[in-house]
């Protein structure tokens, strides 16, 4: 385990892109999701600075090294009439683990909620990261049981998005 001293938890800025980008490789190397990497750094950095942003990022930083990342985006709740958090990612690289890093990611997730009068922050966690799962739990979150994520990706997608709609 490496130790960290001076840690900043800092929005990411159009520099950070290849290095944010970098971390998001790892996380996907960790999830042994590596092969489903598609993206690269320039569509990262106009999803996250361009003419329309999509997505926020934070970098968590010690001695000038960008050590982790949280990304999220806005929702919606219909049933409070309130905007959400969506944190897409949160990872930490493994040698900089269980220093507390990860709680001030989501911590600084949870501030941002809150200033902006956000009424839920929610995220998904794979079945099989046991560690994260105890993890989100001490930090106050329900895993929901009940739930199950929907996807449409790639031709699925472009299937979907073709039909033609019937009208009444």
């Amino acid at each position: 385990m490496t130790s960290c001293s001076n840690l900043i938890v800092r929005c990411a800025e159009p520099a950070d892109c290849s290095v944010l980008f970098k971390l998001i490789e790892g996380l996907a190397e960790y999830e042994k999701l590596s092969h489903a990497i598609t993206g690269n750094a320039l569509a990262l950095k106009e999803h996250l600075f361009g003419s329309r942003r999509y997505v926020e990022a934070i970098l968590a930083e010690s001695a000038d090294q960008a050590i982790g990342f949280a990304l999220f985006f806005h929702n919606y709740s219909t049933f409070l009439t309130k905007p959400g958090i969506y944190l897409e990612d949160l990872f930490v690289l493994p040698e900089y683990r269980r220093q507390g890093i990860g709680k001030a990611l989501l911590t600084k997730v949870a501030q941002i909620a809150v200033e902006r009068d956000c009424g839920r922050l929610e995220w998904s966690v794979l079945d099989w990261n046991e560690s994260a799962q105890a993890f989100y739990r001490s930090m106050g979150a329900s895993i929901l049981d009940d739930w199950r994520i929907c996807r449409v990706t790639e031709d699925a997608l472009t299937q979907l998005g073709s039909v033609k709609r019937i009208h009444n």
